[in-house]
């Protein structure tokens, strides 16, 4: 990394820059990230119940989705939210809240089918996460699988192979 590009990462977290992060750094990103797809799920039944009422008022009555399929809609909207934001950047919402980034072998950006697969195992089986507490390199089962890392990256922009 050149002097331009540790610039911009803030002095304490220097040291920690590049680093795999480790599961309390991930647990906490990724509860950020399952409240912010709950509350746009919120946000979706809201606005299709809202659609129902100016549809037809007299006969309203608040759509009442089961437990399956509002399972089966979480787990859609969290797999599109999480391919779509490791492909484009390597981080959601709760990734840059906690500094860390998903990248791929040579700290290079994660292809499209690596993020979308590495989506549907965070989304089905969340508890390999935890492997990481476990394991001596900080993998969870999701990057030992699909060879990704998770780590510390402050700056705004993945710069690609310049992480150690």
């Amino acid at each position: 990394m050149n002097e331009a590009e540790l610039s911009t990462v803030p002095l304490e977290a220097r040291p920690y820059q590049g680093a795999t992060a480790g599961v309390f750094t991930r647990v906490v990103a990724n509860t950020v990230d399952a409240l912010l797809v709950t509350a746009s799920l919120i946000g979706a039944y809201a606005g299709y119940a809202a659609f129902r009422f100016i549809v037809a008022p007299r006969g309203f009555r608040l759509p009442a989705p089961s437990l399956l399929g509002v399972a089966i809609a979480f787990f859609s909207f969290m797999v599109v939210y999480l391919t779509a934001a490791w492909w484009i950047g390597g981080r959601t919402v709760g990734n840059h809240v906690m500094g860390i980034r998903v990248v791929s072998r040579g700290a290079g950006r994660v292809p499209f089918v690596r993020a979308f697969a590495r989506a549907v195992l965070c989304a089905g089986f969340p508890v390999g996460l935890l492997w990481c507490a476990v394991d001596g390199r900080r993998r969870s089962v999701q990057d030992l699988v699909l060879h990704t890392r998770v780590v510390y990256d402050w700056r705004s922009r993945s710069g690609g192979a310049s992480l150690p």
